[in-house]
């Protein structure tokens, strides 16, 4: 009998996670079964019970991928040195993910595992787990900027942050309605709302842009020094 590797082994559990929100984008979590999803992936009924053992396992590993998928936009906003380029990379990234017509299957099961999480404890936990590592690494980035001077001291960062979470959740639903997304313009948008939230008071969010540029400039002279 042929073995399989472990990079075989994650491939065909990919493919039938690929196949599996596929169905649940096509007809939903109640109407799809696993027959649906065992014909969509072309493996046999007993191939799929060797990967998950019931549909809603299916359900939780695709939030769990998209946890993975945020933790990484995560990573690369918290290394930015100056926290609003850090704020402005995660809007980017995530506006890309709206961007890209190829992921609307993605979307449309991210929904539907918001609504699924309110039926389902084990989902809903990986779905509120997702969202606050999100919301975590907004309300640090503004901390961040607090201490430097940056943003307004009186702010309160995870109320802003939970505002921006609640923003991008209702971007993905609007996306998912008309199927269109201007990501450039959009992230636009939201830079000039947080500047203008988290400006110091009686300075203008121009004033707190040239200072960013100029703090990043420092920052970025100071670890050329150090390499030296």
């Amino acid at each position: 009998m042929a073995r399989f590797t472990q990079n075989q082994k994650e491939n065909r559990r990919q493919e039938i996670l690929a196949a599996a929100q596929r169905c649940f984008s096509r007809n939903g979590f109640h109407s799809t079964t696993i027959a649906d999803i065992v014909r969509e992936s072309d493996v046999s009924q007993g191939t799929f019970y060797l990967y998950f053992e019931t549909k809603d396992d299916v359900i939780a590993a695709l939030a769990d991928d998209r946890g993975h998928g945020e933790e990484l936009i995560n990573a690369i906003s918290r290394a930015e040195a100056d926290p609003l380029v850090g704020l402005k990379t995660m809007f980017e990234l995530h506006g890309r993910t709206l961007a890209d017509s190829k992921r609307a299957d993605e979307r449309r099961v991210a929904i539907q595992g918001w609504a699924e999480a309110l039926r389902n404890d084990s989902i809903r936990e990986q779905v509120v787990a997702n969202t606050s590592r999100v919301e975590q690494q907004i309300a640090l980035l503004i901390e961040r900027g607090q201490r430097r001077g940056q943003f307004r001291a009186d702010a309160e960062p995870q109320g802003v942050a939970r505002a921006l979470v609640a923003l991008f959740r209702g971007l993905t639903l609007q996306t998912a309605w008309d199927g269109s997304f201007d990501a450039a313009l959009t992230a636009k948008s939201i830079e000039d709302m947080v500047r203008g939230v988290l400006s110091p008071l009686g300075v203008g969010p121009s004033d707190v842009a040239q200072a960013a540029q100029e703090r990043s400039a420092q920052d970025q002279a100071a670890n050329e020094d150090e390499r030296r």
